[in-house]
């Protein structure tokens, strides 16, 4: 066959192929190719047929010969590089794609199909590279921008991600992929409103995607609209059945909404439509430890670490699980392990730095861990008092402002009330900052003390804290510290001038944004300063205002008098039941031979492992009787089977004590080297009961061996205690309001004074 005749062939060839005669330029190229087998030109054309076609391992054939036939041709490498990118060898293709540029480095489509190969192999950052090479060679390569805004969105560079799935919308507005890649964008940048605009368009480019619904019920969550996110979920599932990220987010707006057997069949269903779906192992083992099945949350969160045993989370909330099982050095090996795996999580590190109090003698090791908490995530916000714009007046009224995920039915609001209740409102203007999950009568209860009340729970760091700035707050002042919901980095942003920290439990929060933290003086004896990266600013009498909010039930008389024995109780958590606890109890048990103990413990293998400890210390599983986890009513009914309560160490019991002594029952304490271990000290001597605050193990025996001793005047402590405590500080909440509202003065003097003489410098 002449030349003339092959190129004329080929050509006829090239017009069937365009006309999308598929089978035809098929026979004409192989025509070509069996006249002339060395012509590239058409094995690369017959090649593309074959791709377009369907048939990739076809292509990769007669394309591969064209490149090695015709090396310097950029488009036969390109090709090579798509045909290997439809099979998924992904390496390959990138091979393909840069030798392609060799060739041709102008080339805006070899860039950008460089960018697709790279991402498909989870390399974002080369993928960022050449999609933006692609993008400077193309301005309007509408592909190259959406990918590079999705590749930048996947290596967490949210704000330019947006940016760019914008530009990509605008030029292609009619384009479902890049609104829905907008609105994922927007939601994860926290910008709910315009995701929900964005999401609620790209449904009218196709109502029936499960993945539109499925994130514009994530933008409605963002937005607290639980029950229209709810629905879209809903609507997601209707068409897809089996949507595991839609069924595993429905569970999460049912935990919100307090539907805990919802949620629970939610995650269930998530997992057995992807039985490896560890994140929704990892919820399902949450909401059980919120329902209080504890020994249930364990086995669910293994489970899920069988799945995936790096997985941080797991690890993280295996540990507050194991925590309340009292399995204290397991939980801290949990924490370490989380904060191995996910070292940039603030939450994991901080929940390491609150259980070491549990377990800690000296203060130094809590302190320690978190001012490594403060270096890797808070100090990089540090920024000076003085810098801020409040008015410096010393005199005038304080805007003060309290952060709190728990303004509800939870133990702190024991304490939150009294103070709250009693603020002078004349000289002080109470701002409350509420990121309550589940709001209930006693979050309106709290909402009505205020002057101002904040729902900030959808809002991050940096949003809050630019709330706090615009109120103008003066005082800030945090109630939660490094436990559960807390907001330590709003606090590092240093949104207001003079920051607190108080109530969680009286420790350090590491952090150098934190200028002062509450105590009192037995909690904190001179010497004491060096413990915490804060100042200590001693309150005149106690660190805790208690009202027990109920006058219900009642004191009972003395269950000794009637029993012929005494029983020995202590209802605090169990992740305050050290071995060092258990000693104390065992030898005070020995002591008093025909004693009995009551404890607090959830139903299950936990009660049979420390029957087993306790067993070890000598007490016999006969003399043990346990309570379960209960209403607050129904708690505090528990102490009228109790004579003595035995106090925990190294971390004593401080409401649950005050609880104890509001029922009649006296705590024996242990007084330790920390200030979570003098609790009992500090309300003790509120009370004139200095002999129940024993300083050494021996004395601690001896004090609970006496009171066991003398029922006449166990008798007459327990008819007379609720009385004594409420003539204390520890129940007078005018007091305690006046003392604190002092201090809030005195550190804005000094705040003032400080100002003033940095103004001068």
């Amino acid at each position: 066959m002449s030349t003339s005749t092959v190129d004329q062939l080929l050509g006829t060839a090239t017009e069937r192929h365009r006309a999308g005669h598929l089978a035809e330029a098929r026979r004409l190229y192989q025509e070509v190719l069996s006249a002339m087998p060395t012509h590239a030109v058409a094995a690369f054309r017959g090649g593309l047929v074959e791709l377009q076609d369907g048939h990739p391992e076809a292509a990769l054939v007669l394309i591969a010969r064209a490149a090695a036939l015709a090396p310097d041709e950029p488009r036969h490498h390109f090709g090579l590089g798509q045909t290997l990118q439809a099979l998924h060898r992904h390496a390959e293709a990138a091979a393909a794609y840069r030798r392609a540029l060799q060739a041709d480095p102008s080339s805006a489509d070899a860039h950008f199909a460089l960018g697709v190969a790279l991402q498909s192999q989870g390399d974002h950052t080369g993928a960022i590279v050449a999609y933006r090479s692609a993008v400077a060679l193309q301005p309007d390569h509408v592909g190259a921008i959406g990918n590079l805004g999705i590749a930048l969105q996947e290596s967490a560079q949210i704000d330019e991600a947006v940016k760019l799935l914008r530009t990509a919308a605008q030029l292609r507005p009619a384009t479902l992929s890049h609104a829905l890649n907008l609105g994922i964008a927007l939601c994860r940048q926290r910008n709910f409103a315009e995701a929900e605009t964005v999401l609620r368009g790209a449904i009218l480019l196709q109502p029936d995607s499960p993945e539109v619904l499925f994130n514009l019920g994530n933008a409605l969550h963002g937005l607290g609209w639980l029950r229209e996110a709810a629905d879209q979920y809903g609507r997601a599932l209707a068409l897809r059945p089996r949507y595991p990220d839609a069924l595993n987010n429905l569970g999460n707006i049912h935990k919100e909404l307090g539907e805990f057997a919802s949620a629970e069949a939610a995650y269930g269903a998530a997992i057995e439509a992807r039985p490896d779906y560890v994140t929704a192992w990892n919820n399902l083992g949450c909401l059980l430890r919120t329902m209080g099945r504890t020994p249930e949350a364990e086995l669910t969160l293994r489970r899920g670490l069988q799945v995936n045993p790096a997985h941080s989370a797991l690890h993280d909330n295996l540990g507050s699980v194991l925590k309340d099982l009292g399995q204290l050095d397991e939980a801290i090996e949990c924490f370490r392990k989380a904060v191995q795996l996910d070292p940039g999580n603030p939450a994991t590190h901080g929940n390491l730095a609150y259980a070491l109090c549990f377990q800690s003698l000296q203060a130094d090791t809590v302190r320690e861990e978190c001012l490594r908490w403060n270096e890797r995530f808070a100090a990089k916000f540090s920024a000076p008092s003085h810098s801020h714009s409040n008015d410096s007046s010393p005199a005038r009224r304080l805007r003060i402002g309290y952060v709190s995920p728990d303004f509800r039915d939870h133990c702190q609001s024991l304490f939150t009330i009294p103070l709250l209740s009693r603020h002078d409102h004349a000289a002080f203007e109470i701002f409350c900052y509420s990121s309550v999950e589940r709001p209930d009568d006693l979050t309106r209860r709290i909402q009505g003390l205020a002057d101002h009340w904040r729902e900030v729970r959808p809002l991050d760091d940096e949003a809050l804290a630019s709330v706090v700035r615009d109120d103008g707050i003066d005082i800030l002042v945090d109630l939660t510290m490094h436990m559960a919901g807390g907001r330590p980095l709003l606090f590092a942003r240093r949104p207001a001038p003079v920051q607190i920290a108080w109530l969680a439990y009286p420790g350090t929060t590491g952090m150098r944004a934190m200028d002062y933290r509450l105590t009192d003086a037995r909690l904190d004896p001179p010497g004491f300063e060096n413990h915490y990266s804060e100042r200590s600013i001693r309150l005149p009498d106690s660190f805790w205002c208690y009202d027990p909010l109920t006058d219900q039930p009642q004191v009972n008389a003395l269950p000794a008098l009637e029993r012929g024995y005494v029983t020995f109780g202590c209802l605090n958590n169990p992740c305050k039941l050290t071995d060092s606890t258990l000693q104390l109890w065992g030898a005070v048990m020995r002591a008093v031979p025909d004693s009995r103990l009551r404890l607090l413990a959830p139903e299950g293998p936990y009660r049979t492992r420390l029957l087993q400890r306790l067993a070890a210390q000598g007490i016999d599983a006969a003399r043990v009787g346990f309570v379960p986890y209960r209403m607050r009513s129904e708690y505090l009914g528990s102490y009228h089977d109790i004579d003595i309560g035995l106090d925990t160490f190294p971390y004593n019991g401080h409401t649950t004590s005050l609880d104890s002594l509001w029922m009649g029952v006296p705590t024996v304490t242990r007084v330790g080297e920390t200030c979570v271990g003098r609790g009992g000290l500090s309300q003790l001597f509120q009370l004139g009961l200095l002999e129940l605050a024993a300083e050494s193990d021996l004395k601690f025996v001896a004090a609970a061996t006496a009171l066991a001793g003398d029922l006449e005047r166990l008798a007459d402590l327990r008819a007379g205690l609720r009385s004594r405590l409420e003539r204390s500080p520890l129940m007078d909440a005018a007091r305690f309001a006046r003392g604190i509202e002092t201090a809030y003065r005195g550190l804005w003097k000094t705040y003032c004074q400080e100002r003033y003489a940095a103004a001068l410098t």
